[in-house]
């Protein structure tokens, strides 16, 4: 299978930012290095032989206990090409990575549920607020160490203690 022309692009503009890169089922994932997120970002949205111009999605993943624990995955799509692309930042627990709202709009909807969730910071990012979860919860429901039934208080008397 020949390689797609976005990921030549990365590979020659990137190549010194790119940990790993790999396809499966069809889709191309590059993990890179979190401090480039923007720019390599930037480079696909703005590239008119790419035009990666709609995010479909940002998310987090736990590796808990492993290090570093948390990734962070964007899912790109470029309408007039019809390409697939994942890419990848793995961050330490007290880490930061940048936010790329100033790239797609909608990444502020998604690094608030990635905050929200897993207690991932976005640099920059414009309102980095809970989305789910009220202002006074404690802890990020989708971390591993996070107990099932949650922490006990007033509102949930079967959870466990803190």
């Amino acid at each position: 299978m020949t390689e797609p022309i976005f990921s030549v692009k990365i590979r020659e503009r990137f190549g010194n930012n790119i940990i790993e890169s790999y396809e499966a089922s069809g889709i191309y994932t590059f993990i890179i290095d979190k401090d480039s997120i923007v720019q390599v970002c930037t480079f696909l949205k703005e590239d008119k032989d790419l035009q990666f111009n709609y995010l479909t999605d940002i998310c987090g993943v736990d590796y808990h206990p492993e290090t570093p624990r948390f990734e962070v995955v964007y899912h790109l799509y470029s309408i007039p090409f019809r390409y697939r692309l994942r890419l990848k930042c793995r961050l330490e627990e007290t880490e930061r990575i940048s936010s790329v709202t100033g790239v797609w709009k909608t990444a502020n909807w998604h690094e608030r549920e990635t905050y929200d969730m897993f207690g991932i910071r976005f640099d920059g990012h414009p309102d980095l607020r809970r989305i789910y979860m009220w202002e006074g919860f404690e802890g990020h429901p989708l971390r591993k160490d996070f107990p099932l039934r949650g922490y006990r208080d007033d509102l949930n008397p079967y959870g466990e203690e803190k």
